[in-house]
């Protein structure tokens, strides 16, 4: 299904979309970032904040980061510290995505999930593929709430990477 080239594009592009929201988003007061705009995780602040938490969770069952200890979501609430929370992750998957062999996709895994209080049994490349599914779908979010305030992060079409972040 998917292949380490996959894994290495999927970790360069998340780095290079976070930079964007991550930049968009400092244009802003953190009154504006953490205000409710409706969105399921409320705020651009706390949807960020999720989605670090989700890349710590998948990330602490394949390549054994510290797993995060909020069932809910990581909570950073200083501005300053989530962003570098997050740049240090994005280089945690350019250095997982170098280091992944066909391999490693292959075959299923299983984990239990202390949210749902259930186990589960997937193909491998179905959970990887859905750790950045995860992320895109929530950054769609950001997006969409960073430009409704006013800011302009980066288009965030994957053929539009910029060459910085091409291998």
């Amino acid at each position: 299904m998917i292949k380490p080239a996959y894994v290495q594009m999927m970790a360069r592009y998340s780095q290079w979309q976070n930079h964007s929201l991550y930049g968009a988003a400092d244009t802003l007061d953190d009154s504006a970032r953490r205000m409710d705009r409706g969105a399921f995780f409320g705020s651009i602040h706390d949807t960020l904040a999720h989605i670090l938490w989700g890349d710590t969770l998948w990330m602490s069952r394949f390549d054994g980061w510290e797993p995060p200890t909020d069932k809910a979501g990581i909570v950073i609430a200083d501005w300053e510290e989530l962003k570098q929370s997050r740049m240090a992750a994005d280089a945690r998957f350019i250095d997982w995505g170098a280091r992944i062999s066909q391999s490693d996709l292959e075959g299923d895994f299983s984990w239990h999930s202390a949210v749902l209080q259930r186990d589960f049994t997937k193909p491998k490349t179905v959970c990887v593929a859905h750790i950045f599914n995860h992320q895109t779908h929530h950054r769609g979010q950001v997006h969409a709430m960073l430009t409704a305030a006013g800011a302009k992060p980066d288009d965030t079409d994957l053929p539009l990477i910029p060459d910085e972040y091409q291998a």
